[in-house]
């Protein structure tokens, strides 16, 4: 069995899974600025939170991974110093709208109505003061840190570590949401009834 003494995943989930609490309805995301800040009011609990290890997602200085949940996109309010977000990619399918003076990114959007999470919008919780977001519940695309520059002799010990704190490694999303992707586009091509 692979060692996970020292492995490090996120500060969010290093100690141990905090849960959740299911009458939360939401609160503020705080980007890392000491002065003007980019403040994003999220309206609601967030859902299929996660850590998520592909080269795209904003990490905090030194995780290896990133934590990301989804919410409506109707939830998402910018209620403070929107002028400084931009657009990271803008041909990439999530649009993650950055601060430009710190990087953190504040949220992330799907612009494409024919997209399978169309209508959800990717936030990071870690960036809120308030307790009682939706606990992270797996880790997706755990092969990709690879990209990110983590030595591949350490990746059996990080999936040990991420089983320890209750999350299964994913080289893909989690099979519900690979299974919603999957009937989305089975509706689409008409193989199954919409």
């Amino acid at each position: 069995m692979a060692s996970t003494d020292g492995v490090k995943i996120h500060p969010a989930v290093d100690n141990g899974i905090k849960q959740g609490n299911p009458s939360f309805s939401g609160g503020m995301l705080t980007c890392k600025c000491t002065t003007n800040p980019v403040k994003v009011r999220v309206g609601a609990q967030t859902a299929h939170n996660h850590v998520c290890g592909c080269t795209k997602c904003w990490k905090p200085e030194g995780a290896i991974f990133s934590q990301v949940a989804v919410v409506s996109r109707d939830a998402i309010e910018v209620v403070e110093n929107g002028d400084k977000l931009q657009i990271v990619n803008k041909d990439a399918p999530i649009q993650r709208y950055a601060c430009t003076g710190c990087g953190v990114h504040m949220y992330g959007r799907i612009e494409n109505k024919d997209h399978p999470f169309y209508g959800l919008d990717f936030v990071h919780t870690e960036l809120s003061k308030e307790d009682g977001w939706a606990a992270p519940e797996f880790a997706a695309f755990v092969s990709s840190i690879i990209e990110s520059g983590v030595d591949p002799s350490r990746m059996d010990g990080i999936r040990a570590r991420l089983r320890e704190l209750g999350l299964e490694p994913y080289d893909a999303l989690s099979p519900p949401l690979m299974d919603a992707i999957a009937t989305h586009v089975a509706k689409r091509s008409g193989k199954l009834a919409a």
